[in-house]
C-alpha cells in the first residue's frame, strides 16, 4: 500500500553530503539571480549613486555579521564561513572595478556591480578544484545580497519557512543555510552542490541529512510531496511506499547503533588486535580546524593546506598573517606534529589581487603550479618559508613541498629554506634548527626516483589524489573518464610499494594524505603495504580507528601481498572490501 496514494515511488541518486535519514513533506525552494535594471545615471546624480553603493555594502556587512552570530550559537568554526563573505564585500578589486566601470560608462551602479561580480563568479566556476569551484556560490550569495540591498528588495529567510519539512532546492546559499539552525528543518536535497559547499558544511554542523547533485530534482517535486533523504548513501526517494519507510526505519536504527560504536572506538587507542599502534593524523585547511583535530583525537596534523590563506583576500597574505595562522595551530596541538604544505596553487586557482601571477594555461594541472610556481616567485615562497620557520618555535612544525618531480626541484626548494634560516638567524629570530623537511610524492617521476629524493629530505607524504590522476592519465573531474579513476589499480599499488620500500631503506617515514587514506576500505591495505601514518579529514578518523582496532597488522600485510599479485583493480577492490567486512561487520565504514 503506497504511503502516498496515487503517487509513484521514484528513487534518485546524488552525492551524500551530510549523513542521516530524514522523511517528511517537501518545501520547494527556487533561488535565481536577481533581475537587475540597467539605465544611465545623470552626471549630477553620480556622487549620490556611489554613496548608495557604499551604504549597501555597509548594510550587507551588518547582515553578514548577524548571520555569523546565529551560526556561532551552533558552531564557532562553521561561523567562520562568513569571514570569506565579509572579505568579498571588502575586496578592493571587486569594489574598484565596479567604481571604474560606473565612472567610465555611466550605467547605474547596480548594473555595473552585477557585471563585475558575474566575471568573478565565472572565473571561480571554471576552476578544476572542487573546493574552490564551490566558492563561486559564496561570491554569488554575497553579491545577490548586495544587489537586494541596492534595489531595496526584501530578503526572505528560508529558516522562517522550513520547519518540519525537507527543503528541496536548486541550491542553498550559505546565508540561507545559516538561518536553518532554529527552523526545525528535517533535511535537504539540492539539484546542484558538492560535499565541499559551505551550505553543506553548515548542514553537517547542524547534523541535518543532506544529498546534493541531484540534477533537475526541483522540477519533479511539488510542495507537500513526501520525500525521504538518505544522507548515508546519497539517495533520495520521492513519495516512498510504506514498505520503503519500514525498511529505512530499520536502516536508521542500525546506523545510529553503528555511530555509537564509532564514538566508543574513537575513545580508545589506534592499536591493532596484535598490539601494533597505528598513527592517524588530520588534514586541515585553516587555523580554526585545530579544534576538530583535538575533538577527533588525531595524532597531530599530517597536512595543513596553506593555500587557503591566499584565497578570497584582497591580496597575498603577509608573513605576519601566515605566522599567526601557523603558530596558532602549532601551539594548540603541541607537542603533536603539524605538517605544513607550502603553497599549492596553479593557473586554475585565481588569487584575488594576484591574478596577474597566474596567466591562463591550456592545462594548468601540468603547468606552473605548486612548487613550480614557488620557484618562479621566490619572494612569495620565501615569505611563506619564513613564516613557517618562525612558527616552528611555537610547536612541532614540519614543512613539505608539493608536486616535487625530481631532485633538482627539491634542492632548489631547500636552498630557499636555507636562505630563510640565515636571514632569521641574522635577525635574532628563533626557529627550530632541526625543522623536518618532507617531499610530497604526487607524480610518477617522484615515485620512480624516491631513492634519490630520500637522500635530501626527512619524510615522504604521498598525495594519492594526484598520484592516481597522473599515473592513470585521468582527470577525475571529467565525467567522461572519472569512472576510470581507480585507487586499487595495480600500477598505483606498485608505485606506493616502491616509495615505501625506498623510504624505509633510508629510515624515512611515509604518510598517505590523499582521499584513499580516508576510506576505511583501504586503511588495512595501506598499513599492510608499510605506510607509517595516514592523514585524513578529522571527521573520518573514528571509522579509520575502528577499522584499525578490528584488524591484525599481520593479516593486513598478507592482504597487501595478495593485492600486489593481482592484475585487476576490481579484484583488488573486492579483496579489500571482503577483508574490511569480515573484520568490522560493515562495508566502507557504514552500518
Amino acid at each position: 500500500m503506497p504511503a502516498n496514494p496515487g503517487k509513484t515511488e521514484t528513487v534518485l541518486r546524488g552525492v551524500s553530503a551530510s549523513q542521516g535519514i530524514a522523511h517528511g513533506p517537501v518545501l520547494r525552494h527556487i533561488q535565481g539571480d536577481i533581475e537587475v535594471p540597467s539605465h544611465t545615471v545623470e552626471p549630477t546624480e553620480r556622487a549620490r549613486e556611489v554613496e548608495r553603493f557604499e551604504q549597501a555594502l555597509l548594510v550587507t556587512r551588518r547582515q553578514l555579521q548577524e548571520l555569523m552570530t546565529q551560526v556561532q550559537n551552533v558552531s564557532a568554526d562553521e561561523a567562520r564561513i562568513f569571514d570569506a563573505h565579509l572579505l568579498v564585500i571588502e575586496d578592493p578589486a571587486l569594489i574598484g572595478e565596479t567604481i571604474r566601470e560606473f565612472e567610465a560608462g555611466g550605467l547605474n551602479i547596480a548594473a555595473c556591480f552585477n557585471r563585475v561580480a558575474q566575471r568573478y563568479i565565472k572565473a571561480f566556476a571554471n576552476i578544476d578544484d572542487e573546493y574552490l569551484r564551490e566558492r563561486a556560490g559564496d561570491i554569488r550569495d554575497v553579491t545577490q545580497r548586495v544587489l537586494q540591498n541596492l534595489l531595496g528588495r526584501q530578503i526572505r529567510t528560508l529558516g522562517e519557512q522550513a520547519g518540519g519539512r525537507v527543503v528541496v532546492a536548486n541550491d542553498i546559499t550559505p546565508s540561507a543555510a545559516a538561518g536553518l539552525e532554529r527552523s526545525g528543518i528535517l533535511g535537504f536535497a539540492t539539484d546542484a552542490g558538492s560535499k565541499t559547499s559551505h551550505a553543506v558544511i553548515v548542514a553537517r554542523s547542524l547534523k541535518v541529512p543532506a544529498v546534493v547533485g541531484l540534477g533537475d530534482f526541483t522540477g519533479r517535486v511539488r510542495d507537500g510531496d513526501s520525500v525521504l533523504v538518505d544522507g548515508y548513501e546519497g539517495v533520495v526517494i520521492l513519495n516512498p511506499e510504506a514498505a520503503t519507510l519500514r525498511r529505512y526505519g530499520a536502516i536508521r536504527a542500525r546506523h545510529e547503533g553503528f555511530e555509537e560504536r564509532l564514538r566508543e572506538a574513537n575513545e580508545r587507542p589506534s592499536v591493532t588486535l596484535d598490539g601494533v599502534p597505528m598513527t592517524l593524523r588530520a588534514n586541515i585547511e585553516k587555523a580554526a580546524d585545530a579544534g576538530a583535530v583535538r575533538e577527533y583525537r588525531a595524532d597531530g596534523v599530517g597536512l595543513f593546506r596553506s593555500e587557503f590563506l591566499y584565497l578570497g583576500g584582497p591580496g597575498l597574505p603577509t608573513e605576519e598573517e601566515q605566522f599567526a595562522a601557523y603558530s596558532h595551530v602549532a601551539r594548540e596541538l603541541a607537542p603533536a606534529p603539524v605538517v605544513i604544505r607550502t603553497l599549492d596553487l596553479g593557473g586554475d586557482k585565481p588569487i584575488a589581487g594576484g591574478a596577474h601571477l597566474f596567466p591562463r594555461e591550456e592545462n594548468p594541472f601540468l603547468g606552473a603550479r605548486a612548487i613550480r610556481f614557488c620557484l618562479e616567485h621566490v619572494d612569495i615562497f620565501k615569505t611563506q618559508l619564513r613564516a613557517i620557520l618562525r612558527a616552528s618555535a611555537a610547536g612541532n612544525v614540519h614543512v613539505m613541498y608539493p608536486m616535487i618531480s625530481g631532485a633538482d626541484e627539491l634542492a632548489r626548494a631547500n636552498r630557499c629554506l636555507d636562505e630563510c634560516k640565515r636571514e632569521l638567524r641574522a635577525a635574532g629570530i628563533p626557529f627550530d634548527e632541526a625543522l623536518k623537511v618532507g617531499s610530497m610524492i604526487e607524480v610518477p617521476s617522484a615515485a620512480m626516483t624516491a631513492d634519490i629524493l630520500a637522500e635530501t629530505c626527512d619524510f615522504f607524504s604521498i598525495g594519492t589524489n594526484d598520484l592516481i590522476q597522473y599515473t592513470l592519465a585521468i582527470d577525475r573531474l571529467n565525467n567522461r573518464v572519472a569512472h576510470l579513476y581507480e585507487p586499487a589499480h595495480p600500477a598505483v599499488l606498485r608505485l606506493l610499494k616502491r616509495v615505501i620500500t625506498e623510504a624505509h631503506a633510508r629510515k624515512l617515514p611515509v604518510c598517505v594524505c590523499g582521499e584513499m587514506g580516508g576510506d576505511p576500505l583501504y586503511v588495512p591495505l595501506l598499513f599492510g603495504l608499510g605506510v607509517d601514518e595516514i592523514s585524513m579529514a578529522p571527521s573520518l578518523i573514528p571509522a579509520a580507528r575502528f577499522t584499525v582496532q578490528a584488524m591484525r597488522l599481520a593479516d593486513a600485510r598478507a592482504l597487501a601481498g595478495r593485492a600486489l599479485d593481482m592484475t585487476s583493480p576490481k579484484e583488488i577492490h573486492a579483496l579489500c572490501e571482503a577483508f574490511h567486512r569480515e573484520r568490522t561487520g560493515c562495508a566502507r565504514g557504514g552500518a
